[in-house]
């Protein structure tokens, strides 16, 4: 579906929103809410506050285990052995202390678009500021058992067992709001990037419990790839009774004040939760660089964030994992390079595709070849059955496929050889989609600055539905992660990737 000239002139200059808050740097915040949690909020609230304090005393108990029994690190003198049950109290009062300093912090609001990862440095940092406040607490009322070994021992497993348990929590409502348990259908008002890229941040998290109806559009009439077209919004009574709506995310822009009211009311009428996006939705908030001059705030954008240092520092990482992993698993790439070669007996097990690379650079990538040695010659013949949306052309049931490749397609080993390119300084592991020359000469102007960083073997696009995405979402998702750049971002979709593709979700 083509992007308007309108959303084309503002996904290169302006924000794509809300997209660094779904990732995890900040969150949207409901301005308003004229109801309490719902139940199902509440439980999963109620769960999350019992499972940190049951993790920080579980803690504290291996990390007395350790100091006392097992010895670790300085060898215990007998005489200074003391019984748990002396640092019960202790115990307990740092799990409320850790407890009341993560609400304050806001990590119990639900739902929660960062995940337990992203809050890996809260939770470390708060779990230490826990630690010497029960220390300092213990030493001023001369508490009979005090080890500073212990507390440091308590303050790292409090922040592994905490993360590792939320992110288990995180997974299990993951697999309930999928299967429509505790979930709640919502609905957004606007077209724009803004709304676009909300949309697709929700889908890619079903652990909120958010379940995107459709939206609500000022100018167009079509859908936006899965999400439906429910009408304008002059319809959002109608809508939100026909559709069940529980809650409603508002993307209109700041001109759009009258109407964001009207709405604002309605749902303050109807008992309808609501989100609306701060006024400064306008601009990537991850490059936002403010300065002031005699008081007066000066607000403008910084430079792309893949550059200088941060490249350096993102190269040096490609060239080390690739490396490792070609040099580690050599031995199963020649096992499936002879298991191709088997299948057809005919052409080279590798498959060498131009594709357009950073800067428009046209680059060689390397694939396990999938298809039979004549494909390209047939790929005129099957354009008209294309599935994909956009210039990008797939097909489920592809006849140029052999049975090898289909099944290397669906878990995407055909994509192993591209760590070649990724040594060679043409890709990097982790950047949007390369595309083919066919298709960069359909982009629109706005979809060219996907170019402006190096192609990844996997993206943010590829772990959010890969091939079930249109390719409005995939270049929006693209130039998200380009706009919004950092290791830390890299990490996740690294780690994202892996469930990604056992699942095969996606993919052909």
């Amino acid at each position: 579906m083509a992007t308007s000239p309108q959303a084309s002139r503002s996904a290169s200059l302006e924000p794509i929103a809300i997209s660094a808050r779904m990732l995890g740097r900040a969150e949207a915040q409901p301005i308003a809410s004229a109801q309490p949690l719902t139940p199902p909020r509440l439980l999963e609230r109620t769960v999350l506050i019992a499972l940190d304090l049951a993790m920080v005393n579980l803690a504290f108990y291996l990390a007395w285990y350790a100091r006392y029994r097992l010895g670790l690190f300085v060898a215990l003198d007998p005489g200074n052995y003391v019984e748990h049950d002396v640092y019960i109290p202790l115990q307990l009062t740092l799990s409320f202390v850790f407890a009341a300093i993560i609400a304050m912090r806001g990590l119990y609001r639900v739902p929660r678009a960062a995940s337990a990862l992203d809050d890996l440095s809260t939770i470390f940092t708060v779990a230490g500021l826990s630690v010497m406040l029960v220390f300092a607490g213990s030493t001023f009322v001369r508490y009979p058992a005090e080890s500073r070994l212990t507390l440091i021992f308590a303050w790292v497993l409090i922040t592994l067992l905490v993360v590792l348990c939320r992110s288990n929590w995180q997974w299990i409502l993951g697999v309930l709001h999928q299967r429509g348990l505790g979930v709640e259908r919502t609905l957004v008002v606007g077209d724009n990037t803004v709304g676009r890229m909300i949309m697709q941040a929700l889908a890619g998290r079903p652990y909120l419990g958010y379940r995107v109806a459709g939206f609500l559009s000022t100018e167009n009439t079509e859908d936006f790839g899965r999400f439906r077209n429910l009408g304008s919004p002059d319809e959002l009574a109608g809508v939100i009774s026909q559709e069940r709506i529980a809650q409603v995310v508002i993307a209109l822009p700041s001109a759009s004040h009258e109407a964001i009211m009207r709405i604002v009311d309605h749902c303050r009428r109807d008992g309808v939760q609501f989100r609306l996006v701060p006024d400064l939705y306008e601009v990537s908030l991850g490059r936002l660089d403010l300065d002031t001059v005699s008081g007066i705030p000066l607000i403008g954008l910084k430079n792309p964030a893949i550059r200088g240092l941060n490249f350096l520092a993102k190269r040096g990482i490609d060239i080390g994992l690739a490396g490792i992993v070609l040099v580690a698993f050599s031995w199963l790439f020649l096992l499936i390079a002879l298991l191709i070669w088997a299948e057809d007996r005919s052409g080279s097990p590798f498959f060498g595709q131009l594709r357009v690379g950073r800067g428009g650079r046209q680059f060689k990538m390397l694939k396990f070849r999938s298809m039979r040695p004549d494909a390209d010659q047939q790929l005129a013949e099957l354009l008209a059955r294309n599935e994909a949306e956009g210039p990008i052309f797939k097909m489920r049931a592809d006849p140029r496929r052999t049975r090898l490749g289909g099944f290397m397609r669906r878990w995407s080993i055909d994509e192993w050889p591209q760590l070649w390119n990724v040594l060679l300084g043409d890709m990097s592991l982790v950047g949007p989609r390369p595309a083919t020359p066919r298709e960069v000469a359909q982009y629109e102007e706005w979809q060219l600055h996907r170019l402006d960083a190096l192609p990844g073997i996997t993206g943010l696009w590829q772990v959010s539905g890969r091939s079930e995405l249109g390719f409005s979402e995939q270049v929006l998702m693209d130039i998200m992660y380009i706009e919004n750049w950092s290791l830390s971002l890299d990490l996740r979709i690294l780690l994202r990737t892996i469930p990604a593709v056992l699942s095969g979700k996606g993919a052909f």
